[in-house]
Formats: structure tokens, sequence, C-alpha cells
């Protein structure tokens, strides 16, 4: 083969290539910003949950030495 012939063929590989990996990083990059913001959803809901839990650990003692206290009296 000529060296033409190989750098047509390389310069045409590449022309297909080059385009489809920068196609390919910008998807990519899409599908993580959304799972990102799902994430950050999913991370206060959860944050959300976790205070109310608390709230009610709060209360159930709050509630439990009340009905301690009225026993011992």
């Amino acid at each position: 083969m000529e060296w033409t012939q190989i750098l047509v063929m390389i310069l045409g590989n590449a022309a297909w290539i080059l385009p489809m990996f920068f196609w390919n990083r910008s998807e990519a990059r899409a599908d993580a910003r959304k799972a990102d913001d799902e994430n950050k959803i999913l991370r206060r809901e959860l944050i959300d949950a976790m205070r109310s839990i608390e709230v009610e650990f709060k209360d159930f003692h709050g509630r439990l030495c009340a009905i301690e206290e009225r026993n011992r009296k």
C-alpha cells in the first residue's frame, strides 16, 4: 500500500470516530447531571424522613418519661 492510502484510511476512520467519541462524552455528562439531580432529591427526602423520625423519637421519649413519673407517684 502507498502512504496516501494509509493516510486516507486513518483520516477516514478519525472522521467517524472523533465525532462519535465527543457525542458519547456529551451524552454521558448529561446522564451524570440527571443522576446527580435525582440523587439530590432523594437525599433531601431521606434527610426529611430522618428528621421526622427524630421528632417521633423525642415525642415518644417524652411520653414515656411522663408515664414513668406518674407510676412513681
